[in-house]
């Protein structure tokens, strides 16, 4: 049996001062290598600090953190991580911000800037590798910030929302592309979203977590055939499993509130219409 690429048991974290801000308590996740898995759940539920615990960024109160069986406390850069906003950064071209974090875990100058050069059409980015960041598309900024990510020498990817800030447009479009990177890149993702059906359309695991102070209330496995394409969205059994997804993001408020719900479930969603991908 292959060991987790992303291994979180007990995972529990206060953040302290005057009053002091229970996010996590008691947290279990567990992503196989090469999977593509998504956390959905409420504002300010710990979505965002789980994958800096995962980056190596936040050392919890208490349980374990591992990538590939080895503890993240302590122990950034583990895994390529990309936070909510892009974080360009304007003195430096397109290319320049391609390579950062390559260059910062190690690889040298010239083989990153190979490496990206390489990557640019794959990306969409050919022909603006000399651009400056204002001078990119709010879709065009995403990509580069996702290739810097990439190009960082790890097996784990942390995406933190990067598609939150784009129209729903531009948003469609990058679902389909990154669903075309990922598929030849072979390595895991933990994405977070609010998006019940961002998360349908991009995983093959959902875990849906609590209000603060978070637990996981869900896992559900989702087998439609890749590639997803756009029209998924309107097929009968995704309109189902969306909304068996929202019943979960709204069980947990509905208990504090003291509407009786069932406990918390792991499923398997329905697979969508046996009509082969490209007809769907």
């Amino acid at each position: 049996m292959l060991e987790a690429a992303v291994a979180i048991r007990g995972l529990r974290h206060t953040f302290p001062g005057d009053r002091p801000v229970e996010v996590l308590d008691g947290v279990d996740l567990e992503a196989a290598p090469g999977a593509f898995v998504s956390l959905v759940g409420p504002s300010g539920c710990g979505k965002s600090t789980l994958l800096q615990v995962l980056a190596g960024l936040l050392v919890p109160d208490a349980g374990e953190s591992l990538i590939e069986g080895r503890s993240t406390v302590g122990e950034p850069g583990l895994a390529a991580y990309m936070p909510q906003k892009d974080l360009l950064l304007p003195w430096r071209k397109a290319i320049g911000n391609a390579v950062l974090g390559a260059e910062i875990a190690g690889v040298g100058k010239e083989a990153a800037r190979e490496q990206a050069m390489a990557l640019l059409e794959r990306f969409g980015l050919t022909g603006f590798e000399s651009a400056w960041p204002s001078q990119l598309s709010g879709g065009m900024r995403q990509r580069l910030a996702l290739l810097r990510t990439f190009l960082v020498p790890r097996h784990l990817l942390l995406l933190d929302e990067p598609f939150g800030a784009l129209d729903a447009i531009t948003r469609r479009e990058m679902h389909q592309w990154l669903q075309e990177v990922w598929a030849t890149d072979a390595r895991t993702v933990l994405f977070v979203t609010h998006d019940v059906e961002e998360a349908l359309i991009l995983s093959d695991v959902v875990y849906v977590m609590t209000p603060r102070p978070a637990r996981m209330a869900a896992r559900f496995e989702v087998d439609y055939p890749r590639p997803r394409r756009p029209e998924i969205v309107t097929d009968p059994a995704f309109v189902a499993d969306k909304a068996r997804l929202l019943a979960a993001l709204d069980a947990p408020t509905q208990r504090q509130a003291g509407v009786p719900t069932p406990p918390p479930r792991w499923d398997r969603l329905r697979a969508c219409s046996e009509k082969p991908a490209d007809e769907l």
